[in-house]
């Protein structure tokens, strides 16, 4: 690329327009998410097509990543959970999207793909939060670990390594999905003694 096709920030250019759709709205206040890793994101990506794929050819609904929803809580809270599942029961295929900030709608599944950031007590607080607003089940993946925890309520949790099958339970009756293909590289081995 030539000098004059490089791309530089404007002077009046904040951070705040840059990073606008990074936060979640807890108690009416608007609180700044901290970043996904880079494979945390493409897990939560790759998740969502499994997801989606089955959704739609089962005509059951589709998945997303990263969206705002507007939870119906007793309290204001709009979570961002790294991936969900919305059937079409509650909204309905083809319907457009909305275009406002958080979507007034409750997925039937809530998916948490931890990052370096992430905190026990905040995924903990999450896992309450979904299913007290109705959310039917919560994934929480550990992509480092090749670990995920299947939520079918807050006190009902069951782990799954890579050499386990992932089921939709039901939300998503049929889906099955090898972890392997999920978590495509094995685990580095330690080194044998010599």
């Amino acid at each position: 690329m030539t000098a004059t096709g490089v791309l530089t920030p404007t002077p009046d250019f904040t951070r705040d327009e840059f990073d606008h759709d990074n936060y979640e709205i807890i108690g009416g206040l608007k609180v700044e998410l901290p970043p996904m890793s880079a494979d945390s994101q493409g897990l939560a990506f790759e998740l969502a097509r499994h997801l989606t794929n089955h959704g739609v050819e089962h005509n059951l609904g589709r998945a997303c990543t990263e969206v705002l929803f507007k939870l119906p809580l007793p309290v204001d809270r709009n979570r961002k959970p790294d991936a969900a599942f919305v059937p079409y029961s509650r909204w309905a295929r083809g319907r457009p999207l909305p275009s406002t900030n958080a979507w007034d709608v409750l997925p039937d599944l809530c998916v948490e793909v931890i990052s370096p950031h992430d905190s026990t007590d905040d995924i903990e607080t999450r896992i309450e939060e979904y299913f007290q607003a109705g959310v039917r089940l919560v994934w929480v993946v550990y992509p480092r670990h090749e670990r995920f925890y299947v939520y079918d309520t807050p006190a009902q949790v069951r782990r799954l390594t890579r050499a386990d099958t992932l089921d939709g339970g039901v939300v998503l009756p049929d889906f099955r999905l090898p972890l392997a293909e999920l978590f495509l590289q094995p685990p580095p081995q330690p080194p044998t003694p010599t």
